[in-house]
């Protein structure tokens, strides 16, 4: 497969061919070298230190102030730009050199790139004679070949800062990609918690809905089952499997004394009207035997009641406590013993 550069290269030698003859360098907008044509060593020379493929920093001491000045012109405007320089040996010009640049707008792979070609001026012959006063002194020629080195020295310091500088925007910029990623990421993460938390919440919706819906149920079963035992004057006492009250219907404070705050009070701690001293033992025997017992017991106030105890069984058939339901057999009991009355009678002999 063809690299970036494989595609770059006929490109380049097609724009080159079309508006150069002489070398020529390619750069991008940073001045990066990213192709040469030609032979550009009179002109370039790597600098010392680390690899360096910059314009900047190859172009030739002399040429790099008109260089750099004519490069950052071009990058604002459309047409070519020429600027000349002298390339130097020993204090002395030796040529110059015609540097042309040219802002690269199609085709489209090379648009924003800069094209530089470097061409030698033909030498003017020098007159034999020489004005008296005209030349300066060698003093004077000495001064300005010392400023002029002391220039090009802070303007290649200049350009050695502002590359470092551009290298750590460089970085920072990828560090600031690097964190966007990173931000775009946690987002992703984020959006992908808040929907897992949006479909729990619909689904402990739904939970809610259905245990709301079977709360009513059981409102409503435990009034239908509270009005049933209260509709049956049958007093009925709840006991847990510690044989504590865990409820009582309203009649029960007619044979047990009992308030509403005797909720989970033992059964031994409870009066009763009923003259059954055994009560507690079959309630225990219940519990422990899974039995039911029923007594015809006698009350104080000389009613009589029909005692049941029952254990108490949960819909999944496990054992939860006792029950005790009470209900007055009084009517009952005294037509029994009327009628045994008049058993007896009819039984007994008539005296003759």
């Amino acid at each position: 497969m063809p690299s970036a550069a494989d595609n770059l290269q006929p490109l380049a030698d097609a724009l080159i061919l079309q508006h150069f003859s002489a070398p020529t360098v390619l750069v991008n907008d940073q001045g990066d070298i990213v192709y040469i044509s030609g032979r550009t060593g009179k002109y370039l020379e790597p600098a010392a230190g680390k690899a360096n493929m910059n314009i900047f920093a190859m172009a030739r001491a002399e040429l790099q102030y008109k260089l750099g000045s004519a490069f950052g012109q071009v990058l604002r405007q459309t047409d070519p730009l020429t600027v000349r320089g002298d390339l130097l040996e020993g204090g002395k010009t030796i040529q110059s050199v015609d540097m042309t640049l040219m802002k690269i707008e199609a085709p489209e792979a090379l648009q924003g790139m800069v094209m530089i070609a470097f061409k030698d001026v033909p030498q003017t012959p020098k007159p034999r004679r020489r004005l008296a006063g005209l030349l300066p002194n060698s003093q004077q020629v000495e001064e300005l070949e010392q400023e002029l080195l002391k220039s090009r020295e802070e303007l290649r310091t200049t350009r050695e800062e502002m590359q470092t500088t551009h290298e750590e925007l460089k970085s920072t910029n990828e560090e600031l990609q690097s964190t966007n990623e990173e931000l775009q990421s946690t987002n992703e993460e984020l959006t992908t918690s808040k929907e897992e938390m949006q479909s729990m919440n619909e689904e402990l919706q739904s939970v809610n809905a259905e245990q709301s819906t079977r709360l009513d149920d059981y409102l409503l079963v435990n009034n239908d089952m509270e009005n049933l035992l209260n509709s049956t004057e049958i007093v009925t006492i709840f006991l847990d499997n510690h044989l504590q009250v865990r409820r009582f219907t309203s009649g029960a404070n007619r044979l047990f004394k009992l308030i509403p705050g005797d909720v989970g009070r033992p059964l031994t701690d409870i009066v009763s009207n009923l003259n059954y001293p055994q009560l507690y033992d079959h309630v225990q025997d219940v519990l422990r035997k899974l039995i039911s017992l029923e007594n015809q017991v006698s009350t104080v106030d000389g009613r009589w009641v029909l005692v049941r105890i029952m254990p108490y069984r949960t819909m999944d058939k496990m054992i939860n406590g006792v029950v005790i339901t009470c209900n007055d057999i009084t009517a009952a009991k005294q037509t029994e013993d009327d009628l045994r009355d008049e058993i007896a009678k009819l039984k007994t002999p008539i005296a003759g």
